[in-house]
């Protein structure tokens, strides 16, 4: 591989969670579009080039907040037929996702491991803590690191480099958890530490750098992490 290089497989120091998908269930915007009139599939569609277009941003120079990509991504991806008030209703269910299941036991396993858990994302950290405390999370975490901060979103190496001196630990003795497999690679060329769970993907493509551990649900990965040589 290229770029920092792999890290070593061992028990990371501290642990960055993705946030949407990985903690959060996005499922909940999806009765939102059809409270809006349109078809609850486009959700995926959504999300997607809410995704792409902020990377895009990103590699070009420089993304706006994610709220400001999102806005756009959903009037493109709803065929622009959307009234500002429809549009506000669907965003605003960004700040009412539920946990998802295996989230919980994840933290509860690094808590009594004594490894501090940041949550790490490129959404608004006002929306993420308002969520997160929604969800009776924020008790388990360290913080809420969002890339906004640096305009950026995922998965360039300096976010991952950026998230790191935020919490005060080298990349080789921090982890990267997600569900999203580009995610992942992109924190493996970082030179951070990865924890995949499969069970939004299915499994780990061909075209990406492995993570040091895999399992199907966060709590498993969690344990699979701290389970992994001090040394």
């Amino acid at each position: 591989m290229t770029g920092a290089g792999r890290a070593r497989a061992r028990r990371p120091k501290v642990v960055l969670f993705d946030v949407l998908e990985t903690l959060l269930d996005l499922e909940a915007l999806r009765p939102r579009f059809v409270d809006v009139g349109r078809p609850g599939q486009e959700m995926e569609l959504f999300f997607a080039r809410t995704l792409r277009d902020g990377m895009a941003l990103t590699l070009a120079g420089g993304s706006p907040p994610f709220f400001e990509v999102a806005r756009s991504a959903l009037i493109r991806s709803t065929g622009r037929r959307l009234s500002e008030e429809a549009v506000q209703h669907v965003l605003a269910g960004f700040r009412e996702l539920p946990p998802q299941p295996d989230v919980e036991p994840a933290l509860t396993v690094l808590a009594r491991a004594k490894v501090p858990a940041y949550a790490f994302t490129h959404g608004s950290a006002e929306v993420t803590r308002a969520a997160l405390d929604r969800a009776q999370l924020r008790s388990y975490l360290r913080g809420v690191l969002s890339a906004e901060e640096i305009g950026s979103f995922k998965p360039p190496p300096g976010v991952y480099h950026w998230a790191c001196q935020r919490v005060g630990a080298a990349p080789a003795n921090t982890a990267l958890v997600a569900v999203h497999a580009w995610d992942v690679h992109g924190a493996v060329r970082a030179g951070l530490l990865a924890g995949f769970a499969t069970r939004h993907e299915g499994g780990m493509s061909d075209v990406f750098d492995a993570p040091h551990v895999v399992a199907e649900k966060l709590d498993d990965v969690a344990e699979r992490l701290v389970a992994l040589p001090t040394a």
